[in-house]
């Protein structure tokens, strides 16, 4: 996983309120186990019509948007069923942050383990971010997890919690295995070790 650094990106303003992982990458994508390629999926049913052709009117379809590393949603984004497939084509999109006002549990805790930074603001600092997004791509988003601020194309900045642990998991670029990884001379001690004591093991 990649290191998470600091960046200023466009945001893409989506008020919709509960959006569900569904919604975010629909059931027929969920047959790969790879993580990359679902971002051409993302938000497929709003996104493109039945004859696949990209519905203008849909945010990431516009010019200003097309690049967006941000979304600044509605209330409970990730809401629905647990798919790990929707970070994952969130992230395969390009978007590396999503702020919200809340999120459900199991997707906010899939998007730190997939390299992503939820955040959670209340109600009317998303207010005043998401009408900073609707400028389009002259206005952009900074994100500082290090400072844990975000902060509007004319300077309004913005605190947010994080976890201590997450947070450095996020800056350091250690996912699951990462962190097992860590651990692997204390692993591979112990493994001689107890080699050693029980060798008919």
């Amino acid at each position: 996983m990649d290191k998470f650094e600091s960046f200023s990106g466009v945001a893409a303003p989506m008020p919709l309120v509960n959006i569900d992982t569904d919604m975010i990458i629909p059931k027929q994508f969920l047959k790969t186990i790879k993580r990359s390629g679902l971002g051409v999926n993302l938000f497929a049913e709003m996104r493109y019509d039945d004859e696949g052709n990209e519905i203008p009117d849909f945010v990431l379809n516009k010019p200003a948007y097309r690049n967006a590393e941000i979304i600044v949603a509605g209330d409970n984004f990730g809401c629905g069923s647990s798919r790990e497939h929707a970070p994952w084509a969130i992230k395969d999109f390009g978007i590396k942050c999503v702020i919200s006002t809340s999120f459900a549990d199991i997707f906010f805790n899939n998007c730190f383990k997939n390299g992503i930074l939820p955040i959670t603001l209340p109600q009317e600092q998303i207010d005043v971010l998401m009408k900073d997004a609707e400028k389009g791509s002259n206005a952009r988003l900074d994100i500082d997890l290090e400072n844990q601020t975000v902060t509007t194309s004319e300077g309004e900045s913005f605190s947010f919690e994080v976890d201590p642990f997450r947070k450095h998991c996020l800056l350091e670029g250690l996912d699951d295995i990462g962190l097992t990884m860590e651990k692997a001379g204390a692993i591979d001690s112990f493994e001689a070790q107890a080699g050693q004591a029980r060798p008919w093991v």
